[in-house]
């Protein structure tokens, strides 16, 4: 995993192309390298990480061997001496120009070099549907002179671009595109109420205008002359999440739950033995969950010695899960980590957020993932990832609503929005009290008056997809907070159910696959692990466990009530049923608590009412009003008030 920036425009020499570079040392401190065509008008840096190949044969910005192409790449591909093989027995066959260029005499064993061959030998939209990995790519053609932008199926890696003044600017981060003297910077107001509705900010947006991230599974191509309402700025699609889930929903897996649970041990086995591949030390995390025990156990099942884990715990009760994880891990036989933070080592990141993440982002367990990416890269270079288990195999509580929806929905509308208000009327701390009273004579999942305000939100809703996207919302109306706003339209709002799919359930996954997961989960991550120049690895990403993913029927992921149902029957080959089933819990910190307590001073000062009206962002009694609330008590308001402060301390940053 590493990092790369670059501009086709007019080129100022190597000095501004270090200074962009520079900018995102952290995701490839081992190695850098630039290379630029002033006639071209192109201009590529990268900074490296090495993680296989860690010769200088590695070494990028990286030439094909016949010279025409010139890559710089982050990311793994997963399958590139299959890739290579192929290329070899092409070579041997062909008696074609083209094909004998690839006749390797190969300098280095990287993934790089491989991908090279492919673009010579196969095309480049080719070659990309032969990967299996995770990438974002900028490869230049010298011979036609043409820039193509590349990211991998389900957005694993970023990648942001756009014209600037003329310039098109591309990279891994905000913070290097930003070192070009042509970077505008202005914010979009629009996408902040986007941000403010979803705690992160949905692609194709970025924060800033004229410049968008690049959509998973699509390539772009440039050329020098090309202006930002060219035809070249439409990606292309490579690879289609809503065709995998159309053709597996169509063609549904047959056989008995036997079959089932033999074939996706299979798939997953060869998923995390492919990503256990690497020339320096790996590890993973481990939560003690569902999808992070199900990556170590399987991984410890193909390694000859303990796999190396970490997870991170709190002493403040419903909020450590470390306990857990290290009963797994136990189980296993790894070489478990864990370190429990008090509250006064986490918040000591919170003034890091905002050059972590580059734009305004808000999930909370950006602190704990930050954390633990910390501790791991002490031992290791890199860790896997158990994300996306939820959204592949029905994990999150959300897609019970499906069930419950028809007895909802006959419920006269009135009667819905007045229990609605009822439950509004009483703050979440108070019914936490309640439950936490109930829970002594009956057992209770943790945050039961969280989940009781988003069961509110449902009983005012008129379909279940505006329920669906009520709880995919933190807040209705964000342009009211917003100063001189509109709220930008996404393809998370517009879409209807598709015909394609046969419940509720399925559209739902779709939906958090295609804009949650890359969006927030994705990006959570890969941030807070590179800030760490930690490389993270996802097995569940890979494509091949996506498409069977769809193709199981929805009763084999949620079954009788139990989420993951399926996944969890692979797990349990290996690991005890009794050390995995218990409520399911996030990754949080108890932040309503802080945030009147120790972050209290810290908050005021953001939320100042001159530096509010300063800044000229947010509606100032709106949020003095919210800010006032918590703080007495009588609402627990704090997620939005996390994405304000996120934007505010971002805007600090930044300024």
């Amino acid at each position: 995993m590493c990092g790369m920036v670059g501009y086709l425009g007019s080129v100022e020499g190597c000095n501004l192309l270090n200074s962009m570079a520079e900018r995102i040392t952290h995701r490839g401190p081992d190695d850098s390298g630039v290379w630029l065509d002033g006639a071209a008008g192109i201009a590529l840096a990268h900074q490296r990480l090495s993680i296989v190949d860690l010769s200088p044969a590695g070494h990028q910005p990286m030439v094909s061997a016949s010279g025409r192409y010139v890559i710089v790449f982050n990311g793994e591909i997963y399958n590139h001496l299959e890739m290579r093989g192929e290329l070899e027995k092409q070579s041997r066959v062909s008696s074609t120009t083209k094909e004998a260029g690839a006749k390797n005499h190969w300098r280095g064993h990287s993934d790089t070099e491989t991908l090279l061959a492919g673009f010579e030998v196969w095309g480049i939209e080719t070659t990309l549907k032969k990967t299996v990995g995770m990438f974002a790519i900028a490869l230049w053609d010298r011979e036609e002179k043409v820039l193509t932008l590349a990211r991998d199926r389900m957005g694993e890696k970023p990648l942001y671009y756009g014209f600037q003044n003329k310039t098109f600017l591309f990279g891994s981060e905000l913070k290097a595109l930003k070192a070009h003297p042509n970077f505008l910077g202005e914010i979009d107001r629009d996408v902040l109420c986007l941000y403010l509705r979803h705690c992160y900010i949905p692609a194709p947006y970025s924060i800033y205008k004229g410049i968008k991230k690049l959509l998973p599974g699509t390539y772009l191509q440039v050329r020098l002359g090309d202006d930002a309402s060219s035809h070249a700025l439409t990606p292309k699609v490579y690879w289609s999440l809503a065709d995998v889930a159309a053709q597996g929903v169509a063609a549904p897996f047959e056989g008995s739950d036997t079959d089932v649970i033999g074939a996706l041990d299979s798939q997953l086995r060869q998923s995390i033995g492919l990503q256990m591949v690497a020339d320096v030390p790996l590890g993973a995390f481990l939560s003690g969950g569902v999808d992070s025990s199900a990556v170590v156990a399987l991984m410890q099942a193909q390694s000859m010695r303990p796999v190396k884990t970490f997870s991170i715990g709190f002493d403040e009760a419903g909020y450590n899960e470390a306990v857990y994880a290290k009963a797994v891990a136990q189980h296993l036989g790894t070489e478990h980590t864990e370190l429990y933070l008090s509250a006064a080592e986490a918040m000591a990141v919170i003034p890091l957020l905002g050059k972590i993440y580059d734009e305004p982002f808000s999930d909370s367990s950006q602190i704990p993932t930050f954390l633990v990416s910390q501790m791991a890269k002490q031992d290791v270079t890199v860790s896997l990832s158990g994300d996306a288990g939820d959204e592949l195999f029905c994990g999150y509580n959300r897609y019970g609503l499906a069930d419950h929806w028809g007895r909802i929905e006959k419920a006269p509308v009135g009667v819905r929005k007045l229990v609605s208000n009822v439950i509004d009327l009483i703050q979440s701390e108070t019914w936490d009290g309640v439950f936490q009273q109930i829970s002594k004579f009956k057992k209770m999942p943790d945050n039961m008056g969280n989940k009781l305000g988003k069961f509110a939100r449902v009983m005012k809703s008129d379909t279940i997809q505006d329920a669906y996207f009520s709880l995919v919302s933190e807040i209705d109306g964000s342009k009211q907070i917003v100063i001189g706003a509109t709220e930008a339209e996404t393809w998370l709002r517009q879409v209807g159910m598709n015909a394609s799919f046969q419940d509720a359930k399925q559209h739902m996954m779709f939906m958090d696959a295609m804009t949650y997961l890359p969006d927030d989960i994705l990006v959570k991550v890969d941030r807070a692990a590179m800030a760490n120049s930690l490389e993270t690895r996802v097995p569940f990403l890979d494509h091949r466990v996506v498409e069977l993913a769809w193709r199981l029927p929805t009763a084999m992921k949620m079954h009788e009530g139990k989420t993951k149902w399926i996944l969890r029957q692979v797990l349990y080959q290996y690991v005890p049923q009794q050390l995995i089933e218990r409520p399911k819990a996030g990754f949080s910190i108890p932040l309503g608590d802080w945030l009147r307590g120790p972050l209290r001073d810290w908050g005021e000062s953001l939320l100042d009412e001159q530096r509010l009206k300063h800044d000229g962002y947010f509606n100032i009694h709106f949020v003095r009003e919210l800010w006032g609330a918590h703080l007495a008590g009588r609402h627990n308001h704090q997620s939005l008030l996390w994405s304000i402060l996120m934007f505010q301390i971002w805007l600090k940053e930044t300024n």
